[in-house]
């Protein structure tokens, strides 16, 4: 060790984020809440990431990050910290809990070393080129392990005639081994300059709605034509899983007046028999004051009915809101990033 590393204690090796992760593992959670709170999640996740790896501090290391640790941590030992209760202590009280949960799970992730988490960290259109080269069935092996809505932009970014063919292999993909997968990110890693750390998935149809579920809709219909030409079930299973009852929870009011006008009076009080309560609210909204009330009183005197029976009802609902968006009549929203209203 040169001189320079002897008196700064090693500490011109650490990155800003070790340096940082030691200073607040020394100040306590209260401290370290309160500067989490003024930092953004790509920050805290350097920061927390480097936490999860520390298990000594050498007080030579602290005094060149704080003077006042080293007042307090004078001497040749070390200080032992809890890193991990500590991080997840601080998180937990810093922030919201969705986004306290999202950081603490991505940790995790990068923990356990998965692959392909690194997609995150890399531009998407990189990612597409450099995929889009590649064998079709790998291809749709690396988008089944992708998270989806990295998935879905690389799918929006591939060319037209590629789409369909790696929608079906994706659906039709089954377990692939471990070992092939990490192959896989290896060698996809080393063909991408800035890329960190690693994630996994297997392939089927929610993999596949999951993707499309974040598409446009000329990608969407792209695909689902291919899908239809080579396999006409497995097409409408898709489409079934991509849009169920408590998604019309989404569709405006204007396309609810809409749907609700294609549907029988009982049809829709067995389909109403399970529906959430903010489901409930936005059906009645939409009917005249009198057709709610009926509705309401058919509900409080309806009996036990079978599952299987409100699941039919549900679908009927459905069909019927999907067969208007076919005719151009409603929207029934949500696909793609870029939708606007004009």
């Amino acid at each position: 060790m040169s001189d320079g590393d002897k008196k700064d204690g090693g500490s011109r090796k650490l990155t800003g984020p070790q340096k940082a992760a030691m200073f607040l593992l020394n100040m306590g959670e209260s401290y370290a809440s309160e500067i989490f709170k003024k930092m953004s999640n790509s920050e805290i996740k350097k920061v927390a990431e480097a936490m999860t790896q520390i298990e000594t501090i050498a007080p030579d290391q602290l005094a060149a990050i704080s003077q006042e640790f080293v007042n307090l941590y004078e001497g040749e030992s070390k200080l032992v910290v809890e890193s991990n209760g500590f991080l997840k202590n601080v998180i937990e009280r810093t922030l919201d809990p969705e986004r306290a949960e999202m950081i603490l799970k991505d940790i995790e992730e990068r923990k356990r070393e998965k692959p392909f988490v690194w997609s995150r960290e890399v531009s998407i259109s990189a990612l597409a080129s450099t995929l889009s080269t590649e064998h079709p069935q790998t291809i749709a092996m690396v988008m089944a392990h992708l998270p989806a809505d990295i998935a879905s932009d690389v799918m929006v970014s591939f060319p037209s005639e590629l789409k369909g063919d790696i929608a079906l292999r994706v659906a039709q993909l089954g377990q692939v081994p471990e070992e092939i997968v990490r192959d896989v990110d290896t060698a996809l890693k080393a063909e991408m300059k800035n890329m960190v750390s690693s994630g996994g998935k297997v392939g089927g149809l929610q993999v596949l709605v999951d993707i499309l579920n974040g598409v446009d809709k000329a990608t969407e219909e792209a695909i689902m034509e291919a899908i239809e030409e080579e396999d006409a079930e497995m097409a409408g299973s898709v489409r079934d899983m991509m849009f169920v009852f408590e998604d019309m929870i989404n569709v405006d009011d204007r396309g609810m007046r809409e749907i609700l006008k294609k549907v029988e009076g009982p049809q829709l009080t067995m389909a109403m028999k399970t529906a959430s309560e903010e489901m409930k609210n936005k059906i009645l909204g939409n009917l005249s004051s009198r057709a709610a009330e009926m509705i309401l009183e058919d509900l409080e005197v309806m009996g036990p009915v079978k599952l299987s029976e409100v699941e039919e009802a549900q679908q009927a609902v459905v069909q019927a809101a999907k067969e208007l968006e076919a005719e151009g009549t409603i929207t029934l929203g949500g696909k793609g990033k870029d939708d606007v209203l004009v």
